[in-house]
Parts: structure tokens; sequence; C-alpha cells
């Protein structure tokens, strides 16, 4: 029998947040007292969450007088069974309007243009300033911001070229996206496609879900990233 893989905080709630399709989105109303609604969410490179907001939402009048929030995140498969039972990630922060037009291109990435077309619609990422994970029995802990988020020094390559590696890969190779997410993940068919790449690996996504898969090592340019990209190809065309 195998040895019980070491439960790693980090790792998990890094996981939960580039992989939950929604989250229950927490702000302040005008009594001060607490409101919860349900919001779409992508995220930054370095896994900031990004939100696309409609200035007519009692949320983001919320927001307006008090840009204290926070977001809830449960990994696939704790919405269904027991929901109890499910990893859960809850972050605390501030939200603010953003005109970052890379954080608006990873939103359409995951989720289109829709409703986010619209002129009361806006960009916010969301500052992290604290977490609490909740993993099982014995996995409760707080993790630093400075550890739930991907370092992106010394990656400007890849960064600067994210753009082009993901509408290549989604134009020219969605045959492999299909078999990085069916042949590695072991997820089901579906209509995949990558919506972000980064220094530790890629994200996918579908009408099945989210999904990630990490690079071995850490990829600071756009022809190492091409490499785990090309190799993950071959291993997946291996396999059974």
């Amino acid at each position: 029998m195998s040895a019980e893989t070491p439960f790693d905080p980090v790792a998990t709630a890094r996981s939960i947040i580039r992989s939950a399709g929604a989250a229950s989105f927490g702000t302040l109303d005008e009594t001060g007292g607490p409101f919860v609604s349900l919001v779409t969410f992508a995220t930054l490179p370095d896994g900031r969450p990004v939100l696309s907001l409609s200035d007519l939402a009692v949320h983001s009048k919320n927001l307006k007088r008090d840009p204290r929030a926070s977001l809830l995140f449960v990994a696939p498969g704790g919405e269904g069974g027991n929901p109890l039972a499910g990893a859960r990630l809850t972050v605390t922060g501030r939200l603010a309007q953003s005109t970052d037009t890379h954080a608006a291109w990873r939103y359409r990435q995951m989720h289109g243009d829709g409703a986010s077309s619209f002129a009361d619609f806006h960009i916010y990422v969301f500052e992290i300033e604290a977490s609490h994970l909740v993993a099982g029995f014995g996995r409760i802990v707080p993790v630093a911001p400075a550890d739930l988020l991907t370092d992106l020094g010394g990656c400007d390559d890849l960064r600067a070229g994210e753009v082009m590696v993901v509408e290549h890969m989604n134009d020219d190779h969605s045959d492999a996206i299909a078999l990085y997410a069916q042949k590695l993940l072991g997820l089901p068919h579906s209509n995949w496609r990558m919506t972000g790449c980064d220094p530790e690996g890629i994200d996918l996504a579908s009408a099945a879900g989210r999904a990630r898969l990490g690079f071995p090592e850490r990829a600071a340019t756009v022809a190492e990233a091409g490499g785990y990209l090309k190799s993950f190809a071959k291993e997946a065309r291996q396999r059974p």
C-alpha cells in the first residue's frame, strides 16, 4: 500500500481557486451588514481573482462605499452530495475597478464577451489580504497571500507572450488541448480550450468545468512553456 500523499495547503488552496466554477461573493451593505451574491470569475497569471461586475448590481454599489469583500471558492465535487465534504477556500481583501486590459482578456477567455461587453460592466481585481482553507478533518489552516499567489518574477518573456501562446493553441492545436484534458487529467470529452498560461502551468475550461495542468518545472519563457506543451501532447498520445 502506498503512503498517503502529504497534505500541501498551498497547492490545495491554489488548485481550488484555479478549478472552481463560481464563487460566493460577500460585500458590506449600506448598514455595514453582510450581503452575499454569486459571481463568475477568472484569474490573473499570479492567481488573483478577476470579476466583471455591473454598476447596477447591489454588490457593486456596496463596493463603491466600502471596497472590503470576501470570496468563497468550492472545489469541484463539493457542490453535490454532502457540500461540507468539499475542499473550500475563503479569501478576504479589497476589490477595485481595474483598467488592466490583460485582466479583461483573461476574463473573456474564461467566459466570453457575454453581458460583460455592456457599458455598465467593469473589470475588478481582487487584492487578497488573508485566506482560510478548509480541506477536511485536521486540514483547516490559513494560507498567506504571498504563498497563495504565483511568483511572476523573471518571467517577462512568458508574460508578454501569453496571449500568443493561448490563442495559437486554441486556434491550431485544439486536438492537443483535448488530449491534455482527457488523457493527462482524466476529464470527460468536452469542448476544452486553454484560457491561460503562467510560469507554473496552464488553465483549461469547457462546458464540463475548469482544470489545471501544472508544468513539471517553472517556465520563464515562451520557449520553455512551448516545450512542456509539446511533451504533454507526446505523452498523451502514447497513453491508451
